[in-house]
């Protein structure tokens, strides 16, 4: 069977292709610190996703600094593979951004691959980074896409990351991921099992469920499929807080979808 991160990988000219599918680490840390056992179980936990993730064929990994004790447990559970077989890809934080990227290797107990940035002060400092092969590709995040546009105008970026606006209730990214398949940059979005795809919360999630349905697919499955429908969008990352989660979408993401859904003319209204 396929790894997800390698199924349906979209034919683009993006310079810089990371895998099909990542998990996000946003819920592997805890920001709060609790007592010592609460601690241990809590590690315990987020490696027992990681190593679910990666057995599920997930081949890249997202953390930040910003996600408490992610980078610390995803380094734990990732130092045991052999690293030519995954990426790593984390956010710079504070005013100094070699700085920063190298304390997230020191907690990771890895080198990063890919550094996100949402301050235009630190691009230089991480192209020079890029030349000088700290770093494999530098990237812009936020979760708004004009300013991403702007970005991707602006800054010779390898990739993106879109946390919002670009999902099956909301496409109102598109011109941003147009102008990235243009200047040969990946896109990576995030967020698109939202709470309204999961538990059909509006009227046009129930209409699009229903559609879904007559085809035998899920919500939460089209909305897994439907990003990279464009053919900028390299990467869909995955946020999970337990194995069972993450096993759960990794089965969704090996169900084929139909393509006949994607011609459903109802789907089509819906999705415009």
């Amino acid at each position: 069977m396929a790894a997800p991160s390698h199924l349906l990988a979209p034919s683009t000219t993006a310079r810089f292709r990371p895998p099909r599918f990542g998990l996000g680490g946003s819920h592997l840390g805890n920001p709060e610190p609790g007592d010592d056992t609460a601690d241990q179980k809590a590690d315990e936990l987020a490696v027992a996703t990681v190593d679910a993730a990666y057995q599920a064929g997930i081949r890249f990994f997202d953390t930040s600094p910003a996600y408490g004790d992610s980078e610390r447990r995803l380094g734990t559970a990732l130092q045991r593979r052999p690293r030519g077989e995954f990426l790593v890809s984390t956010k710079v934080v504070g005013d100094d951004p070699d700085g920063s990227i190298r304390a997230s290797s020191e907690r990771l107990g890895l080198a990063v691959d890919l550094v996100f940035a949402q301050d235009d002060a630190a691009y230089p400092v991480l192209d020079r980074l890029r030349r000088d092969g700290v770093i494999k590709a530098l990237g812009a995040v936020s979760d708004d896409w004009r300013e991403l546009d702007r970005l991707v105008r602006d800054v010779e970026l390898d990739c993106v990351l879109l946390t919002a606006h670009y999902e099956l209730l909301d496409q109102s990214a598109k011109p941003l991921l147009d102008r990235c398949v243009a200047r040969g940059v990946s896109v990576v979005v995030s967020g698109v099992l939202t709470p309204q795809v999961l538990h059909v919360e509006t009227i046009q999630a129930r209409r699009l469920s229903a559609v879904c349905e007559r085809y035998g697919v899920s919500l939460p499955q089209a909305a897994l499929a439907f990003p990279s429908r464009h053919s900028a969008v390299t990467s869909v990352l995955i946020a999970a807080s337990s194995p069972a989660e993450i096993r759960a979408d990794a089965a969704l993401v090996r169900q084929p979808v139909p393509e006949r859904l994607w011609k459903d003319p109802e789907l089509l209204r819906l999705l415009s």
